[in-house]
């Protein structure tokens, strides 16, 4: 009864288009590597609904804003709020955005390793002076806030020395071994096997990043694109958001 409960809502989005007399179309989607794993997850379920077809693309949040500047042709951004925010401003994308899910920032480490006490902003500061190596990515709003963080608790020359600047992942990096302490959203820890979320930062030194939908003012397939943003931000989609390690909203 309850997968009924759920299904149902994407029947009647696909009624909806069908009795609209919508054909098929293909949608471009440049979104964060934060949403990964839940658009992995929903855009099937909204193709098989639909008889749409979603094409994604994932990376940093900075470096997609970087492509949609030079150009880069697509239909729906799914992107930090903030870099929303300023593609409103030059006009790259309808507003206003729709704001889809939330997430903080966690720590991973290795599976298995041993487990250091986060649970308080000082037993957190003192994990990191005491750990050998400490990753995140360099670009997007995770990597700034680190940095002003770290000035925050007084510990950041003494970091200096241990931190990486990742090129990919912090889960895998923590998954590996190449780092013993990685950080990034939650939602980029957990799709990583070898890696284990040690927890989320405590929560007077913690940072939510919201990430917002918006469709492109040149799309040719607008519809479509404003069908699958009501989709992601619909009951249905909410159980798998929170299972990604987000929260709707």
């Amino acid at each position: 009864m309850r997968i009924q409960r759920m299904m149902a809502p994407i029947a009647a989005l696909a009624l909806a288009l069908l009795a609209s007399g919508a054909q098929a179309a293909e949608i471009k989607v440049l979104a964060s590597t934060a949403v990964k794993t839940t658009l992995e997850e929903l855009a099937p379920q909204f193709e098989k609904a639909t008889g749409n077809k979603v094409d994604l693309t994932f990376a940093p949040a900075a470096a997609l804003k970087v492509k949609i500047d030079e150009g880069a042709a697509f239909d729906v951004a799914i992107l930090a709020a903030g870099v929303t925010d300023s593609l409103s401003g030059s006009g790259k994308i309808d507003t206003p955005p729709t704001t889809i899910a939330h997430s903080g920032i966690g720590v991973a480490i290795r599976k298995g390793a041993p487990k250091p006490d986060i649970s308080t902003s000082g037993a957190f500061k003192q994990a990191l002076l005491n750990a050998k190596s400490i990753g995140f990515t360099a670009a997007g709003a995770t990597g700034a806030y680190l940095k002003t963080l770290f000035e925050k608790l007084g510990i950041a020359d003494e970091l200096k020395p241990k931190i990486k600047l990742l090129p990919g992942a912090a889960g895998e990096a923590a998954a590996s071994g190449e780092v013993e302490m990685g950080m990034t959203q939650i939602s980029e820890i957990l799709p990583y096997a070898g890696a284990e979320l040690l927890g989320p930062l405590p929560a007077d030194i913690q940072s939510y990043t919201y990430f917002s939908a918006a469709i492109s003012t040149v799309s040719k397939e607008s519809d479509v694109a404003k069908a699958f943003i009501k989709f992601l931000a619909a009951p249905q989609a909410l159980a798998v958001i929170k299972a990604k390690g987000m929260e709707p909203g």
